[in-house]
């Protein structure tokens, strides 16, 4: 299928599913479990139908395939009742809800690695809505490759995000932050460790970047989870099975639990942890090694998780992960763990993000990147700040994300940092001619600043980059700033008139109440 067939295909199955939630009573959460498990049952028998021919034709009477013989091939066996094709031609009076249930639990019971994982309570959705949705499904095995599943879930987590809000973010970081943080991070071979994994993004956007340097993620990457949310770990380990993945997620409490004894484990660590987060009872934190710089006074956990990733690391590790903008700013203790994750020489890169690129705030964020291996090179003393906030593409009018060759130019500028070859198969040759003229790092203002300990240390050590890329110079645009002051006069007085308006409606009511 050509990848234009394969977007429009995409498209269509998600409006057509939008579509069906829409005219049921269910909200999108309620929605979004038996919607992506319908989904996974389509790949799931998509594999088995491409090998059984195979396996029957060498069976014997004495020697029947047997579900183990799937599992040999790293196929799961779906048995005739759990295959799309048979449920969808069930009789009208057919309880379809109690036979998709049955079908999850044939699974499960046939390939005991997705045991509890499958989403159950179908008989919740009207038997209309399921009987076109299985309709909508149920042709995809046979239409469909194997990497388009992994696509369509990824689009479907992607819509169920965005139609549930700050809910949504919970278990998706949007996948331009997640690629950025792969390409600077760049990992190549070797443990990833996320202790926040929601429906394992990161890991999935690891494994497109191995395979995009021609390499096999399930030979150079061993994937480490973890998730709080129950119902959140299913979601993860059917996204690593459609994508044809592997890995060890665990349901854990990461403030308090450890189950993958994860100081020193990883060779990378990538993560998207709650913001702010207050009421963690630090007196059950005490002597645990994956706060090696003391636990900070203040009730907020920022400095727990970034001493949890730092922790986390082997020698030669590297860490990526989203941090509220106020962590990197913040005083006293928090100050002081900063300062010493600094000092090691830990600190490596600092991305500035503009507003709306997240579901669930829409202020601005940092990006942080630890590098333990920099200890000893020429960069160990040194940090680059980059200005990433003019840069993004406008989704529509609350989201923004990033464009390839925009990832791909962040990335290359932290690679010129790190003196490594660029790379430029998203297009950003462009913009690298036009601020790094001459093929090497050197700052830009506005865009980059690479810093010292000692400027850093005269920041208070802050670890903003705006402080330190300062003010872009602005070229003339080629507007006439008569016209140009004119229409932004225009737009203030219109907004003015409006925001009068609303102010005098605002009265009436409050006085109205007072008066009452």
């Amino acid at each position: 299928m050509k990848s234009t067939d394969l977007a429009e295909v995409r498209r269509t199955l998600w409006a057509a599913a939008d579509k069906l939630r829409a005219n049921s009573k269910l909200a999108p959460s309620e929605y979004r479990g038996p919607v992506l498990g319908l989904i996974f049952l389509a790949y799931a028998e998509h594999r088995f139908e491409e090998v059984r021919p195979e396996l029957e034709a060498k069976a014997t009477a004495r020697r029947p395939v047997t579900p183990d013989d799937y599992r040999a091939r790293g196929v799961l066996f779906i048995s005739e009742e759990a295959r799309l094709s048979y449920l969808v031609n069930l009789p009208e009076a057919e309880d379809l809800g109690a036979a998709v249930d049955t079908a999850m639990r044939l699974v499960e019971t046939h390939n005991t690695d997705l045991k509890d994982v499958l989403p159950k309570g179908y008989q919740r959705l009207e038997k209309s809505t399921l009987s076109e949705l299985l309709r909508l499904f149920s042709p995809l095995p046979r239409k469909l490759s194997g990497d388009a599943f992994g696509l369509i879930y990824e689009d479907f987590l992607s819509n169920f995000a965005a139609a549930e809000g700050r809910l949504g973010g919970e278990f998706f970081t949007p996948y331009s932050i997640v690629r950025l943080i792969v390409e600077i991070i760049e990992p190549f071979h070797g443990k990833v460790f996320d202790p926040a994994c929601g429906s394992a993004g990161m890991f999935v956007q690891c494994a497109k970047f191995v395979e995009r340097h021609n390499a096999s993620a399930n030979r150079e990457l061993s994937i480490y989870g973890q998730e709080q949310k129950e119902g959140t770990v299913p979601l993860a380990k059917m996204n690593l099975a459609l994508h044809g993945l592997s890995g060890n997620i665990r349901l854990a409490n990461t403030y308090y639990e450890d189950p993958h004894g994860s100081v020193g484990l990883a060779d990378f660590v990538m993560a998207n942890p709650p913001f702010n987060v207050d009421g963690v009872d630090k007196d059950k934190l005490a002597g645990d090694p994956r706060f090696p710089f003391g636990i900070p006074r203040p009730d907020n956990a920022n400095y727990l998780w970034i001493q949890q990733f730092y922790a986390a690391l082997n020698d030669q590790g590297r860490a990526g992960f989203v941090m509220a903008n106020s962590a990197g700013d913040a005083g006293h203790s928090e100050r002081d763990i900063r300062r010493r994750l600094i000092e090691f020489g830990a600190v490596d890169v600092m991305v500035a993000i503009g507003t709306n690129f997240f579901y669930t705030v829409t202020l601005p964020v940092t990006l942080w990147f630890l590098d333990k291996a920099k200890t000893g090179t020429p960069r160990e003393h040194t940090v680059l700040f980059i200005d990433a906030r003019h840069h993004y593409r406008q989704i529509d009018r609350a989201h923004r994300d990033f464009l390839p060759e925009q990832i791909e130019f962040l990335a290359n500028i932290a690679r010129l940092y790190r003196d490594e070859v660029v790379e430029c198969t998203d297009g950003s040759d462009t913009l690298l001619k036009d601020h790094f003229p001459d093929g090497a790092y050197v700052d830009v203002p506005g865009l980059c600043k690479v810093a010292t300990r000692a400027e850093i240390e005269a920041q208070g050590w802050s670890l903003n980059p705006g402080r330190y890329t300062g003010t872009a110079v602005i070229e003339d645009d080629g507007e006439d700033f008569t016209e140009k002051l004119a229409g932004l006069y225009d737009e203030f007085t219109r907004l003015s008139d409006g925001s009068n308006e609303l102010r005098a409606k605002i009265d009436t009511m409050v006085q109205g109440i007072l008066g009452a």
